[in-house]
């Protein structure tokens, strides 16, 4: 069975963010930091080279594949920061119709920057997101 590839790591969330060179995707990345630490309660952890995690849990697929994720996860790639939410939980096509300017894939939310979205919305998002997580796989 192949071993994932993203999994945490030691390296500082700090320091991350530091070598983001853009000052809006930097100061953009602190604030979704923010926002989903008030929603977790969960400290942030680097997951892979670009992923800002929180939280983790254990899923086993019925083809048998494994592994540990986060819970919640965000990435701020060239184009666009891609935030990593089920694409099961409560409510998520009316919330996506609120969002604001986006576009979405079965697990990932792609954004170019917070001010294109409410970010409420997307608050709402990740609570019902994290429930759902924690009702398939158990809070951790």
């Amino acid at each position: 069975m192949a071993k994932n590839k993203t999994t945490e790591t030691s390296v500082s969330v700090e320091d991350f963010l530091n070598a983001v060179k853009e000052e809006t995707k930097r100061n953009d990345c602190i604030s979704l930091i923010k926002l989903i630490k008030k929603q977790t309660g969960l400290d942030p952890k680097m997951w892979g080279q670009s992923i800002i995690g929180f939280g983790s849990h254990h899923y086993k697929y019925e083809s048998g594949r494994e592994g540990d994720s986060p819970n919640v996860a965000f990435s701020p790639r060239a184009s666009a920061f891609a935030i990593y939410l089920s694409g099961n939980f409560k409510d998520r096509e009316t919330l996506l119709e609120k969002l604001g300017k986006h576009k979405s894939g079965k697990g990932c939310i792609h954004i170019k920057t917070l001010a294109d979205i409410d970010k409420d919305i997307l608050s709402n998002m990740i609570a019902n997101h994290i429930k759902h997580i924690n009702e398939l796989y158990g809070g951790n």
